[in-house]
């Protein structure tokens, strides 16, 4: 007798990572997964149903949800029979790259009410149901900037940072429960978003910075940044296929799942707690051995792309 399908919940599905992760569940051949793919502005559903194909409205449903809105995910969860959600994947996020003088509180306040907030508020909606049947798995979509802070990302890996604590922290208490948490954690991943953000701060003014950081924004970090994004950006189907394979595991992995590309960077803060060892490498890569660092990305886009389980 087939095993009853479970149901997966994903923010975040108008692009990237979760439209691709959305899909490649709904076409599982097996027919495992029952999708529920939601987004905040269902007017940008098209692409997604178009790579849905004929898994729409069979094993993938697409939903409106804001993760910061408490009315939203309550409406989202009430579609869903007795809101029982199986298999929770917090993927919903924005960016933000810039000087720290030119952005104001209230911007930052926004990438925290989506990226970390938004997740909390997801969790908070589940966790009751999950552990009244005492099973349940939740996924968070982090980045390699929840385990090491980048210039000019102040902010967005704060948010990240806080993402890591959180669910580190809930794991311990929620594997009481039968309740597994997994942490995957990308590098830069080449969407249409990342290119349109990357060519707006470009041309930004960030009112309020000085005349030095502007130079050190535009004509160091920026150059770099491309370059990254050029040599090892990774798809966003290699990472869906990452958490693929995650979700189809019997006893998820409870920690990382993380860029095997960025061991070196995160092995220079073990080798040195004090962070001394990793400011100054990257500094010095950034500022005084550009041509390093071009050399040392174009080698590592040479290693394989993917994150996948350890």
């Amino acid at each position: 007798m087939a095993a009853a399908s479970r149901t997966v919940l994903i923010s975040g599905c108008s692009s990237g990572i979760g439209l691709e992760l959305a899909v490649q569940l709904a076409h599982d051949p097996r027919q495992r997964y029952q999708v529920v793919a939601t987004m905040r502005d269902l007017g940008k559903k098209e692409s997604l149903e178009a790579a849905a194909r004929e898994a729409l409205g069979q094993t993938l449903t697409v939903a409106q949800l804001d993760v910061c809105s408490d009315e939203s995910v309550a409406r989202c969860l009430s579609c869903i029979p007795g809101g029982e959600v199986d298999v929770l994947v917090n993927n919903a996020g924005m960016g933000m790259v810039g000087p720290l003088e030119g952005i104001s509180i209230a911007a930052m306040q926004n990438v925290f009410d989506t990226n970390f907030f938004g997740a909390v508020r997801l969790v908070k909606a589940v966790l009751p149901s999950m552990k009244r049947r005492r099973q349940g798995h939740i996924v968070v979509v982090s980045s390699v900037m929840g385990l090491q802070g980048v210039m000019f990302n102040d902010v967005y890996a704060a948010s990240k940072f806080a993402l890591e604590g959180f669910f580190e922290s809930l794991a311990i208490q929620l594997l009481q429960f039968n309740i597994f948490i997994s942490l995957v954690e990308p590098g830069p991943v080449a969407t249409e978003f990342e290119g349109k953000l990357l060519a707006q701060v470009s041309t930004a003014e960030f009112p309020g910075t000085d005349a030095g950081t502007l130079h050190y924004f535009q004509d160091f970090y920026l150059p770099a940044s491309r370059e990254l994004f050029r040599s090892v950006g990774q798809s966003p189907q290699d990472v869906a296929q990452a958490i693929v394979k995650i979700i189809s595991m019997a006893r998820p992995p409870l920690r990382r799942q993380t860029n095997s590309r960025y061991s070196p960077l995160t092995l220079l803060k073990a080798v040195d707690p004090s962070g001394h060892l990793y400011v100054r490498t990257t500094h010095s890569l950034l500022f005084r051995w550009p041509r390093l660092l071009n050399l040392g990305l174009r080698c590592l886009g040479c290693l394989p792309t993917r994150v996948w389980p350890r």
